[in-house]
């Protein structure tokens, strides 16, 4: 792993032919490719490629060694289960654990992949890996997300999740009694300085919001609608945890196994074969709303849960009394 922090005493270059300059072991895209995954940040916050350094700006690295993100797509034959398509986009259900483009150690059995395999012609405004995608699900999360398959509707749909009009539902089970039936979380989100893979409320970080709903909830788990605002990196687990309700199943924001240790041994012995079946954090994109960028009209995609979620429901019928 390359842990380095540079402290800038000039001002003006661009972040990415700044670093490229001192970095000569890696090329100006692959600088970009760091930059863009969130390995290279800037006063501990994420930066664009072209941000412009200033005088005292503190840059911090944290780059594996020999791991070099490729600058071509592998084409893979995983299949991929579409829920709509036309000549302008792809709705796809990501099953969880399928991270969506390549990055940094995970180099093949993406999203980006499969898509590189199965068409031939998708967008390209986010560059040879990333091939039609336009926004992002965590690796394990499921659900919906939408593909480009053109530049046109590519510009088209990142400008409406940039202006925070596309409507995005989320199921969710998180750990605890919920007080509250619905409400909203409105705390601005930041990279953990100690940890550039997590995030954190922080009063100085950017802007996030979600709002929620409660389906069910019970003593020991919940089930949860989370309506989120924002798009921040881990903004549902992140707020979900801040709240002290984490995601079942979501060890990096206390979800864990360790979070059930108190309960009765009952209880306990419950818990821990509910685990068994409890791999990752348990968090479904279940509906997306969008304009389509071609006919202007709004379309609404839903995905049902996935078959894993619902056997830990029904696992967790016996517990939650």
């Amino acid at each position: 792993m390359k842990n380095d922090t540079i402290i800038v005493k000039e001002a003006g270059l661009r972040l990415d032919k700044f670093l490229a300059d001192r970095l000569t072991e890696y090329s100006r895209s692959q600088i970009q490719k760091y930059i863009k995954d969130g390995s290279i940040t800037v006063n501990s916050d994420e930066k664009s490629p072209n941000y412009r350094i200033n005088t005292k700006d503190i840059i911090r690295l944290t780059i594996p060694e020999n791991i070099i993100i490729p600058e071509y797509i592998e084409p893979q034959n995983i299949k991929l289960d579409i829920i709509y398509e036309d000549d302008d986009l792809i709705v796809i259900d990501k099953p969880s654990g399928m991270t969506v483009h390549p990055g940094t150690g995970n180099p093949t059995d993406t999203l980006a992949n499969a898509l590189a395999y199965h068409y031939k012609k998708l967008s390209n405004i986010n560059g040879p890996i990333r091939p039609g995608i336009v926004h992002r699900l965590d690796k394990d999360t499921s659900g919906i997300i939408v593909v480009a398959k053109t530049n046109f509707a590519h510009n088209g749909l990142a400008e409406q999740f940039t202006k925070r009009v596309v409507k995005k539902v989320y199921f969710g089970i998180t750990w605890g009694n919920w007080k509250k039936s619905n409400g909203v979380v409105d705390q601005p989100i930041k990279r953990k300085r100690n940890d550039a893979t997590s995030f954190a409320v922080n009063i100085n970080g950017k802007k996030a919001i979600t709002e929620y709903k409660i389906i069910k909830s019970a003593q020991y788990f919940s089930y949860v609608n989370f309506f989120p605002k924002t798009g921040r990196t881990h903004q549902i687990r992140v707020h979900s945890a801040f709240m002290n309700y984490p995601l079942l199943g979501d060890e990096k924001y206390g979800g864990g196994i360790k979070y059930g240790k108190g309960f009765t041994p009952e209880i306990s012995k419950k818990i821990k074969a509910l685990f068994e079946i409890v791999n990752d954090h348990i968090l479904h994109a279940q509906e997306l709303s969008f304009i389509h960028p071609k006919s202007n009209k709004k379309v609404t995609f839903r995905a049902d849960l996935p078959p894993d979620i619902e056997k830990i429901i029904n696992e967790i019928k016996i517990l939650n009394v």
